[in-house]
Order: structure tokens, then sequence, then C-alpha cells
């Protein structure tokens, strides 16, 4: 076709990105007729670009901004999905809690509440040590407890068990 731009196909070799992963898994989604997973994947791969291009040069996003990128739009459906239950539009709601389980298969597991509990408390302990108490140290063991749980458990989640743990 005139005018258009050619665009590169995924060949038959091994492909590594997490964007090609989810390149990929569009053309399944495609190919399946699965037009809930299709139109997931399209709006993040979306997201993806647009945070590729955003800035003062295109770049590419490695595996772990494309991974952040994954973690904010499956934030975005639970938002979305609360907003739409408390407003009584239960079909959209559910519709919001699917597209968010698509997005959750490509984020790392999620820390348990006990697991998250466990590295903030040995986060609290360290802090301690260094002399930081109270509800002043929350920010010194947020600096130890964010690089342990990346991708792995909400901020506003772990925010709150810091708190809970520095209080009580």
């Amino acid at each position: 076709m005139k005018g258009r731009p050619a665009f590169r196909t995924c060949d038959n070799r091994a492909m590594t990105t997490l964007k090609s992963k989810l390149q990929e898994d569009l053309n399944a989604a495609i190919k399946e007729r699965d037009e809930l997973r299709s139109s997931t994947l399209r709006l993040t791969l979306a997201a993806i670009t647009k945070e590729e291009v955003a800035g003062k040069e295109k770049r590419e996003l490695s595996d772990d901004e494309v991974q952040k990128v994954i973690a904010k739009e499956a934030k975005k459906r639970r938002e979305a999905a609360e907003a739409f239950a408390q407003g009584g539009r239960a079909e959209s709601a559910e519709r919001e809690r699917a597209e968010g389980e698509v997005l959750s298969a490509y984020l790392p597991k999620q820390l348990s509440d006990d697991e998250l509990r466990q590295i903030v408390a040995q986060a609290v302990e360290e802090a301690r040590a260094a002399g930081a108490e109270g509800p002043r140290a929350m920010g010194q063991v947020m600096k130890i407890v964010n690089p342990k749980v990346a991708g792995q458990a909400e901020g506003g989640r772990v925010a709150a068990a810091v708190k809970k743990m520095l209080a009580g």
C-alpha cells in the first residue's frame, strides 16, 4: 500500500523484551478473536509508545520501564473498577477488573501482606539502628523498603504498612 509506513512483523527468532512479548500476545489475541485481551494489550502498547516518545527524543524503554507502564495501566483499571462499582455500573466495573487481570499476567507476583510486613519490619529495625525513631523515620524506612519491593507492591500499600509499623 502506498503512503503507509512499513511495519516489521515478528519473525521466528527469540524475542526477549517485554514489549515484544506484549506485541506477540496481541497478535495471538487478534487471531483468536479475543476482544478483551486484544483491546487491553492495544491500549497498553499505546501507553508504552506514548512513554517512549515523551520528552525531547524518542527512546526504547527497558523492560523495567515497560513494567512500570503496565503497573500504572493496571492501577488505572483497579481505580476505574472501583469508581464504576460505586457509581452502580457493575458491567463496566467487571470489564475493568477483567482488563486488570490480563495486565497482571505481565507483572511480577505481588507480595502477600505477611511478606510485606516482614520486609517493612526489617527496614524499621535498620532505620532504628541508624537512629531514626517514630513517624519521622518514615522517609528513611521507605528508602530502605522501596528497592526491595519494587514492582511487587503498590506504593500506597507499602506506605500504609510502614506507617502502621512505625505507629505501633
